[in-house]
């Protein structure tokens, strides 16, 4: 077997996770077979049913990638009434079915609205969160008994975008650890039928709201042109942090900044920054408070600059 000769890589690629790959599984095609990239992650994990963004992080973008689990994403969810499954989804085994019964849009609404907002949500027994250092799902496949706490999250927009007789197609905006999964299961119930999700696209994650998704088959395809056109689709770091105020520094607060010092700032400037070098390096995620800004997270990019020629 051919050794992998790995690189010191910096940057934030936007795939388009396709069906059939677990989240991590598409990161080490990409990391490890394209771009040979030493470190990498990805920014939350999409089941194998789901498809749509992913943004994979290398090098010191990893050090954004607990920001970016957090941050507000949108969805495309299609749920088939009148059944409901094991897994919440169509992977499992069918366990109840009920008939649909007439509904209006208003009907549909009613119950939508119901699921907006700040809720208290019981996520799926088949999901990766873990319990005594195992992830859950392991535990119900093994056929325990599996006690999930329910949990608040945050749910932004949930609208109906079409629908069948039997099936809906939802736009969900919401925030971190929001299974869209029990959504469909708790909107099932208040209809009164049953429900899971057959169908979920991620659509964009904050800050990359209009993202240039790439797939695995464009990047391979770039990876034949040479490394020049590959490395086209990574973005740099900072994009990671697009949705934040610059601060740009002069050497002598660039160098201060790199040490991990603080220095001080106008007593009204608050809040993160994305906080860059007298050469345009991004240095640190940092936040503004008291007349100080206080380093969140540095980053040690090569001196060649933001943003291809970092790499």
């Amino acid at each position: 077997m051919k050794r992998i000769r790995f690189r010191d890589l910096h940057g934030i690629v936007l795939l388009d996770k396709p069906l059939g790959l677990s989240s991590n599984q598409a990161l080490q095609v990409v990391r490890k077979g394209i771009f040979r990239a030493e470190k990498g992650g990805h920014t939350g994990a999409l089941d194998p049913l789901a498809s749509g963004l992913l943004p994979l992080c290398f090098g010191e973008a990893t050090k954004l990638a607990g920001m970016l689990l957090g941050s507000r994403k949108a969805y495309l969810a299609e749920c088939r009434l009148g059944a409901t499954t094991a897994t919440a989804d169509l992977e499992g085994e069918v366990v109840l079915e009920r008939p649909v019964p007439t509904l209006t849009d208003d009907v549909i609404e009613q119950s939508l609205a119901k699921l907006r907002g700040r809720i208290t949500q019981v996520p799926p027994a088949y999901s990766a969160i873990k319990k005594d250092g195992e992830p859950l799902y392991v535990k119900a496949r093994r056929g325990e008994a599996v006690d999930v706490p329910a949990r608040e999250v945050e749910v932004y927009r949930l609208e109906l975008v079409s629908r069948t007789e039997n099936s809906l197609t939802l736009y969900v905006e919401c925030g971190a650890g929001t299974y869209v999964r029990s959504l469909a299961v708790d909107l099932g119930e208040d209809l009164g039928c049953g429900a899971h999700l057959t169908a979920l696209r991620r659509l964009w994650v904050e800050p990359f709201r209009e993202p240039a998704m790439v797939t695995v088959d464009q990047l391979n395809a770039a990876l034949a042109q040479g490394d020049d056109a590959l490395l086209t689709l990574l973005l740099p770091v900072s994009a990671g942090l697009a949705d934040l105020p610059e601060l740009h520094l002069d050497a002598e607060r660039s160098v201060a900044v790199s040490q991990g010092q603080q220095i001080p700032l106008d007593a009204d400037m608050t809040g993160r920054l994305a906080v860059f070098g007298e050469d345009g390096r991004l240095l640190a995620l940092g936040e503004a408070m008291g007349g100080k800004l206080h380093i969140v997270r540095g980053f040690n990019l090569p001196v060649t600059g933001e943003p291809a020629s970092q790499l």
